[in-house]
């Protein structure tokens, strides 16, 4: 079989693995920061003397239901606990994998674009997996720093989060003076995730067991495991949307092929701050309309800023002749697409295969400007353009 064939069939399934374990993942997530914020202090007398600090009665499914959250421990630990930290690793480790998978194995096509920064496949895939590793190192040192109140408690998540805005930030402009728009996106959203999957590995966890092996062993507990592990998961909620959005986002060619594409991201990734920082307050009982009424002016003022310049009428009502559609992806699609080389199956060297894929051509190269891929041929605006307009219009080919 085709190996291209095969690596598409990876790619799905991947893909299909990584969407799957971050839905539990992000879900659990957001599950618990919920239930945190929606517990109550226990009325009965028996829940109070066992160190129940909050309870919560909910119904789901026909079925109700009744979690209760210990100060410390319950009085006799049990001996099975669910943890929840596969849901994490799984989702870095198939995200990697579709990482190394779609771009590092394909590094002169997707990683480089020789118009923003010409470099060799073997120095960018380095500075790729360095951006994954710098950004844990340098989140880490922020928290282990600067993440203390003057008595030496974990606290000051205010400048903590501040700082690793501004971090993230350069971090993005950096990627996307070094990378194809699209891989620089890819990489944020990655070193972001890491970051959050680090989190748990190196902290949360390891300072949950360490909680566990002390009550068992009948030693004192010291309180910062539980501290450093509420202020990580507190900052993964707060990363969660940012990643989201910059996963999704390199989908779409108008976000990573702006001029300005790093200021994109950042503006998108400040609006899933904002709306996830509302949904935060709001299972507090604060409903912070404030937060969202900045993420939707936020929204509006990026979709307006990069609306493209509209066609005057009089070149709108002239449609293109074929001669013209057939020049611009001679140049700009043949090259790929042809009877030699048929990139995702497509051909474009005859008149017939361009009426064939004529929708194809329009939702690829004219609504997502998905291609040609990293526009490696320089197609432009203009073209992009007429493209549409010969689409809209019937997408009439002469055939000979």
């Amino acid at each position: 079989m085709d190996l291209a064939y095969l690596l598409d069939w990876a790619a799905l399934l991947l893909r299909w693995l990584h969407l799957i374990v971050g839905i539990a993942w992000i879900g659990a997530s957001f599950y618990f920061v919920w239930l945190d914020n929606h517990l109550v202090a226990p009325v009965a007398a028996d829940l109070r003397a066992k160190g129940v600090s909050g309870e919560l009665w909910a119904v789901h499914g026909g079925g109700f239901y009744n979690p209760q959250k210990y100060m410390v421990a319950p009085p006799n630990l049990p001996q099975h606990l669910h943890w929840f930290y596969w849901e994490s690793y799984w989702t870095w480790i198939s995200g990697f994998a579709l990482f190394v998978t779609l771009y590092l194995f394909n590094a002169s096509t997707y990683l480089i674009d020789p118009r923003i920064h010409a470099w060799g496949p073997g120095a960018a895939i380095a500075a790729a997996l360095g951006f994954l590793l710098s950004g844990w190192l340098v989140y880490d040192q922020i928290c282990r720093h600067l993440g203390k109140t003057k008595d030496g408690q974990i606290g000051n998540d205010g400048r903590v989060l501040g700082l690793i805005a501004v971090f993230v930030a350069a971090a993005t402009w950096a990627a996307c003076q070094l990378f194809a728009g699209r891989a620089a996106f890819l990489i944020i959203g990655a070193m972001l995730a890491t970051m959050m999957s680090a989190n748990v590995l190196v902290w949360i966890i390891p300072g949950q067991k360490q909680v566990i092996a002390d009550m068992r062993a009948g030693r004192a507990v010291n309180p910062v495991y539980g501290q450093r592990g509420k202020q990580r998961s507190v900052h993964n909620t707060f990363f969660t949307l940012p990643v989201l959005i910059a996963m999704l986002s390199n989908h779409y060619g108008m976000l990573y092929s702006h001029a300005h594409n790093w200021l994109v991201l950042i503006a998108l990734m400040a609006v899933g701050v904002l709306v996830r920082s509302y949904f935060v307050k709001r299972h507090k009982g604060v409903n912070a309309w404030s937060l969202v009424a900045a993420a939707l002016a936020l929204l509006a003022a990026l979709i307006l800023w990069m609306a493209p310049l509209r066609v005057p009428l009089a070149a709108q009502a002239v449609a293109p002749s074929f001669a013209e559609v057939q020049t611009i992806i001679t140049q700009r699609c043949v090259m790929c697409h042809n009877a030699d080389l048929a990139q995702k199956g497509v051909q474009l060297h005859t008149q017939a295969l361009i009426a064939q894929n004529a929708p194809l051509i329009y939702q690829q190269a004219v609504l997502q400007k998905l291609m040609p891929l990293n526009n490696a041929t320089g197609i432009t605006e203009a073209e992009r353009a007429l493209l549409g307009r010969w689409f809209e219009a019937g997408a009439k080919v002469r055939l000979d």
